[in-house]
């Protein structure tokens, strides 16, 4: 089943923000609703900071975590998840002995090592050497495949069902043409059965992750016999990247021209899932990396995923099955992409017609057309200057160059609201009991002046979606994940590893969510700080409380985010502080208070 995306929540707009009374009159009604109003904002900030890590984990997950810091020494933080167990047997054993227990092809491509074990025969030994587990040094590559008793068992296979034809057992040890799997060096496996049928499986691989399987039944029986090729891919264990509304983990598939992610595992738990397509793929997805069974393009496939033993999980898809007459031969293609989502690279194999819609196991979300381009303007930077924190900041000055003209008319729309302070004040005092004749003559009043009350509001709103769009690049793409910035960032896609509350990492205690702050969150509000102070200064008392509290609030709301997006929000923040400053001489009215 799919997953509907809810739109973001909505907040309540504080009703007190202009109040229709004014300073020199406050009554104690207006006294005590500003109390009110303030005591709101205390249980309000309470609830964000205590109740900001549900709603994170749940809408906005953080990346990866960092590496910590202990007596200098880095030490990689483990993903919390569930412990594997394989398939057949139950007892997970030594991956080497496992991989030692039977004959194997090499696979040497310049992105990948592993092997082909004979016996299946199926591909279960893949490691991404492109990408290692941490940022130590000595960390080692990504493993994304394991052998069946092995831990974490993840593997593929090709074969046929053995309707109205006898395929080899599933033990059987097939006999290979070379012994290494290279780019432009396919490997045939073959074995037969005792009915006259042979069978060849050729395996070629490109320079990328993109597996080209060829099945072929040469029928050399007296009966026809009927073949219908079908391929799986096992895993045991759900993924250890957290499943969310942000971003999808789990199943995935393209089917009926449409991209579907889901169903979770835990759907699969209680009922399998079948559909049936053309020109589709499925697998299961990860944050950074995919295992994908792509059937021919042009036949009609029957794909399912189900759940087995042992916590595994498997996706599998058969072709229409086919007659194959005493003599002839029958052979169908299928692909298998088993590698790291690099949008490029996802891109080029969906732009080039090899597989449909592969550039979707990335979810963009909503803000595809939003995010895809920022990421590859981040990317181009990225390349031209070598550091991923410093194209982020280039990234931020692009796009504040962009909103500098809406800027302007912001900060004159601002003038010019307050300079109409004082006739407000008249009209709310000469109207306070007549609200709809208040209204009439409020919207006279910008009328006359030819004043937009949200004519300020426009850039936050633009704001908004390049945020978040910024926000999604940097949790999604791979290409973010382990670049280092300056000095201890080492990881641009994790949170701040210099903790402050256990003096960076030299106190053995892991402090709590809403006190994990860093040195990167606190200058982001510090930054925030001065951004307000710079604002012009309400005239109620309880917005300057607000203001006042609100950076630090929201200090402690961003420090879980990636440190990527919080250069970015720094970065803003000083551009504006340094933008208002120049928009105040130009509109010295603004920093005047407003006339009584």
């Amino acid at each position: 089943m799919g997953r509907t995306r809810s739109p973001e929540p909505k907040r309540k707009p504080n009703r007190r923000l202009h109040s229709p009374l004014p300073t020199n009159h406050r009554d104690d009604d207006t006294v005590k609703d500003d109390r009110q109003n303030f005591v709101l904002f205390a249980v309000i900030a309470a609830l964000i900071l205590f109740g900001w890590p549900l709603v994170q984990s749940r809408f906005f997950p953080t990346n990866p975590p960092a590496t910590k810091i202990v007596k200098g020494k880095e030490v990689a933080v483990a993903h919390p998840g569930a412990d594997p167990t394989a398939d057949t047997p139950v007892a997970n054993r030594d991956r080497r002995a496992v991989l030692a227990e039977t004959p194997r092809v090499r696979i040497d491509t310049p992105l990948l090592q592993g092997s082909i074990n004979l016996k299946g025969p199926r591909i279960d030994d893949l490691v991404l050497t492109r990408y290692k587990e941490t940022v130590a040094k000595d960390s080692a590559p990504i493993r994304l495949l394991s052998p069946a008793g092995a831990p974490e068992a993840y593997f593929a296979g090709f074969g046929w069902r053995s309707d109205g034809l006898a395929p080899p057992a599933a033990d059987t040890v097939w006999t290979a043409s070379a012994p290494v799997l290279k780019p432009g060096q396919p490997v045939t496996l073959e074995a037969a059965n005792a009915t006259g049928q042979r069978f060849r499986i050729e395996i070629g691989v490109d320079k990328d992750y993109l597996f080209t399987i060829r099945q072929t039944v040469l029928n050399g029986g007296a009966q026809p016999v009927t073949v219908a090729p079908f391929g799986y891919v096992n895993r045991v264990g759900v993924s250890k990247d957290p499943d969310s509304w942000t971003i999808h983990t789990g199943p995935i598939s393209v089917n009926n021209g449409a991209a579907e992610y889901g169903p979770n595992f835990p759907d699969l738990d209680k009922t399998p899932e079948r559909f049936t397509t053309k020109d589709g793929w499925l697998g299961f997805t990860d944050k950074y990396w995919l295992t994908a069974l792509v059937p021919d393009a042009a036949q009609t496939f029957d794909g399912q995923f189900r759940a087995g033993a042992n916590k595994s999980y498997q996706a599998d898809f058969t072709v229409q099955p086919r007659v194959v007459q005493p003599g002839q031969a029958l052979t169908q293609s299928a692909r298998f992409f088993a590698g790291a989502k690099e949008v490029a690279l996802l891109d080029r194999y969906t732009d080039d017609h090899i597989v449909t819609k592969l550039d979707y196991a990335i979810d963009w979300g909503w803000f595809r057309l939003v995010e895809k381009p920022i990421f590859y303007v981040l990317d181009w930077l990225f390349r031209m200057v070598g550091n991923f924190g410093v194209a982020i900041i280039l990234l931020t000055l692009m796009i504040r160059a962009l909103l500098f003209p809406i800027a302007q008319r912001q900060f004159a729309s601002m003038a010019a609201m307050r300079a109409l302070q004082p006739k407000m004040k008249a009209l709310q005092e000469k109207h306070k009991d007549d609200k709809q004749r208040l209204q009439q003559e409020v919207m006279a009043l910008y009328k006359t002046e030819k004043v937009n009350p949200l004519a300020g509001c426009l850039p936050t709103l633009i704001q908004i979606p390049i945020f978040y769009a910024l926000y999604k690049v940097l949790l999604l793409t791979i290409e973010m994940r382990h670049q280092h910035f300056v000095l201890w960032i080492k990881d641009l896609s994790a949170p701040d590893p210099a903790t402050i509350v256990n003096l960076f990492g030299m106190l053995h205690f892991t402090p709590p969510h809403f006190l994990a702050i860093g040195v990167v969150p606190v200058i982001l509000g510090i930054s925030m700080y001065f951004q307000f102070k710079l604002n012009p200064q309400a005239m109620d008392e309880t917005q300057r409380q607000v203001f006042a509290i609100l950076p630090w609030v929201l200090m402690f709301v961003m420090a879980p985010f990636a440190v990527g997006l919080q250069i970015y929000w720094i970065t803003t923040n000083c551009v504006s502080i340094l933008q208002q400053r120049l928009l105040y001489a130009r509109h010295p009215g603004l920093k005047q208070a407003p006339a009584k």
